[in-house]
């Protein structure tokens, strides 16, 4: 099995082992050392990282990333490059491919991209295909706020209806899927992508903030 979870998660560790804790991210309010914090919960704190999600337990969840955000940075990075533990079903690498292949392709994009100078990866066909597959299952839930109709069209790989049409038209986003997945992720401002539709449904979308 081709482990492009695992394959990210080294590469953003990479990355933020050799940018240092006080980067920028394209995460607003976080430094490189708050999305390792992230990252670290999402894999040993399963109990907090439904946080941001759930009143509850925000505030708890924020006091924790701060409190592991200003840790020992090189230890950060040591339990990203580890992994989830082994209770963790996250560490079965069927569940990791699953549920971390979009995960840490954005995440390692979001330090990418935020530094000076980035470039777009050339990424391999397979490694295309699977993020494409993957924001099939994930298109309609990312573009739920959307108040247009959306059609993603993936460059060589097809194209799927994520949202459809209410009062608005329709806007066709056009891109290689590493592109269409930042733009569904809410990085909007650096998938490079193409919009094709009416200008007002065009503005109304953009307008418009897409995240999970």
């Amino acid at each position: 099995m081709t482990r492009d979870a695992r394959s990210e998660r080294l590469l953003l560790a990479d990355d933020l082992d050799r940018l240092g804790p006080d980067a920028p991210t394209l995460c607003t309010g976080w430094q490189t050392r708050d999305l390792a914090a992230h990252v670290v919960i999402r894999d040993s704190r399963p109990d907090l990282a439904v946080g941001e999600h759930l009143p509850f337990v925000r505030d708890r969840a924020k006091r924790e990333m701060r409190r592991i955000a200003n840790s020992a940075y090189p230890e950060l990075i040591a339990r990203i490059r580890q992994g989830a533990p082994s209770w963790n079903p996250m560490s079965w690498e069927a569940v990791d491919e699953r549920t971390n292949r979009l995960e840490f392709f954005v995440h390692h994009e979001d330090v990418r991209r935020a530094q000076d100078g980035w470039t777009a990866r050339d990424l391999d066909s397979e490694h295309e295909r699977h993020l494409w597959t993957d924001l099939r299952r994930f298109a309609r839930l990312a573009f739920r706020r959307s108040p247009t109709g959306i059609v993603l069209v993936a460059e060589g790989l097809g194209r799927t209806a994520a949202k459809l049409p209410d009062d608005r038209g329709t806007v066709v986003i056009r891109g290689a899927a590493q592109e269409l997945v930042l733009f569904a992720f809410g990085r909007t401002g650096v998938a490079q992508v193409d919009l094709s539709g009416d200008a007002d449904d065009i503005a109304a979308l953009q307008a418009t903030r897409l995240s999970i």
